[in-house]
């Protein structure tokens, strides 16, 4: 999903409430016109101030039926003529709800004038201000921003009116950087090279059932290099989940999301993180303080520990947290005279643990009993880089010995705690790790995660073994 559509998708909803809001305006002020009181004289008395407080409630139900409506669901590019369609039918459920309250409300039933003008200047304000965000959007896909750059697999005629459709229509936000006949070992090279040189944003296959055993190589590819992946026809014998089907050319596509996080999911997370981040940074800022001066008063070092890790699509991103072992103790994981006499609790894994870790200070070692040392990654949740609830991130080292199926880890953003850590945090071998994460990017929810965070406390608490 590109985050272009999200930002399109997400500014709507306030527009369209502003765009009702304007619209009750103007049709209140209408009505008091000297022209408009002399073909119909007003007889009733309606504050300006009332009449703009019930306007605020109405318009919230309003948007809330254009959600309904699936006004905001991010489904890639669309005609603008199927949602105007949609506007129209929103708005006379819209209308029709303030009707029925009139039945129950004299106050708005002596301004009949107000309520048709105000339906009416609704649909057409919506309409407008919906026209204006469409044409902002084809024109940034017309200069290239924001554009699907596609890789079509498959020959014949479906793939030929795709590759005309895109190519007649820059408007509809997808550029075909390249069209191969089949996927073969040839290809499958080709395209690692332009996901590696990011020079594609997603896949779609013409009749996959034709070769099952590629496609499912195919799919193994797309999920290392974290690719968007659409498909002609049913994947038979293939289990996949979070499917969405859009048409396109005249020819039903069906694309299979990574998680369930695209879309309205990313932006609800995003949201999610701003406001808890910001709760939590507020709540823990004494705890912060008293861990600087007791870190600076244990041993000499930076009070932070930075360095890089792994994030969302193998993107790397400098991460930090308060230092909790001695000084350039992260080099001592490579010394080989180290490792003879601390050998890694998780031998045969990408991630290295050490029990009863001598490179631990005093302070390190209570502040990492509590978690205490991760308090600074609310930072980090709070501009985005991070989330609150996701795999953990891992070190450039340990993801180089990822294999193919552990990279869906890194399908979305890095968390400060998640499934695996309210799961048996580092008492989990690695496989079981992957696995917990990879149910959590598949079945995210808003009531997962605050299920997390509250088990997160009670996770802390309890003994782990590489303390």
């Amino acid at each position: 999903m590109k985050h272009s559509e999200l930002v399109f998708t997400a500014v709507k909803p306030p527009l369209d409430y502003l765009a009702l809001i304007f619209a009750a305006i103007v049709a209140y002020f209408i009505r008091y016109l000297p022209f408009v009181q002399k073909i119909r004289p007003i007889i009733f008395d309606l504050p300006f101030k009332g009449f703009f407080q019930i306007t605020l409630i109405l318009a919230v139900v309003w948007v809330g039926i254009l959600a309904m409506a699936g006004l905001y669901n991010i489904v890639g590019p669309k005609k603008f003529r199927e949602e105007v369609a949609r506007l129209f039918v929103a708005s006379a459920a819209g209308m029709a709800l303030v009707l029925a309250i009139m039945v129950f409300s004299r106050y708005l039933f002596d301004s009949r004038f107000i309520i048709l003008a105000g339906w009416l200047l609704a649909f057409f304000f919506l309409t407008a201000e919906r026209g204006f965000i469409h044409l902002i959007q084809r024109f940034t896909y017309r200069i290239g921003f924001g554009v699907h750059r596609v890789v079509i697999i498959g020959d014949g005629k479906i793939a030929d009116e795709l590759l005309k459709e895109f190519s007649t229509k820059p408007s509809l936000g997808y550029r075909v950087v390249e069209r191969f006949a089949s996927f073969d070992y040839q290809n499958a090279q080709r395209l690692k090279a332009m996901a590696v040189n990011d020079q594609i944003d997603e896949i779609i296959q013409i009749n996959p059932n034709r070769q099952i055993d590629q496609t499912n190589e195919l799919l193994n590819l797309i999920t290392e290099y974290h690719l968007d992946f659409r498909y002609t026809a049913d994947l038979l014998g293939t289990q996949l989940t979070n499917l969405e089907v859009t048409t396109l050319a005249g020819t039903p596509i069906v694309e299979v999301k990574k998680t369930r996080l695209d879309g309205w999911g990313r932006i609800y997370k995003r949201v999610f993180d701003l406001i808890f981040s910001s709760l939590l940074i507020i709540f823990f800022s004494p705890v912060m303080l008293v861990t600087v001066l007791a870190i600076k008063l244990n041993s000499p070092g930076p009070i932070l520990f930075n360095y890089r890790r792994i994030g969302q699509n193998g993107k790397p991103f400098y991460y930090f947290k308060f230092r909790s072992m001695v000084k350039d103790a992260h080099q001592l994981r490579f010394d080989q005279e180290f490792l003879k006499h601390n050998p890694n609790m998780r031998d045969g894994s990408p991630m290295m643990k050490f029990q009863n870790d001598p490179r631990i200070t005093k302070v390190g070692k209570f502040i990492r009993r509590f978690s205490i040392d991760e308090l600074p990654e609310l930072f980090l949740a709070f501009v985005g880089t991070m989330s609150l609830v996701g795999p953990r991130p891992h070190e450039l080292e340990e993801v180089e010995k990822y294999q193919a199926r552990h990279k869906k880890l890194l399908t979305i953003k890095p968390g400060i705690t998640g499934l695996a850590q309210v799961s048996g945090r580092s008492d989990l071998d690695f496989e079981q790790e992957v696995k917990l994460d990879t149910y959590y990017i598949e079945n995210w929810s808003i009531g997962l995660d605050l299920l997390i965070m509250l088990k997160t406390p009670w996770a802390i608490f309890k003994r782990r073994k590489a303390e």
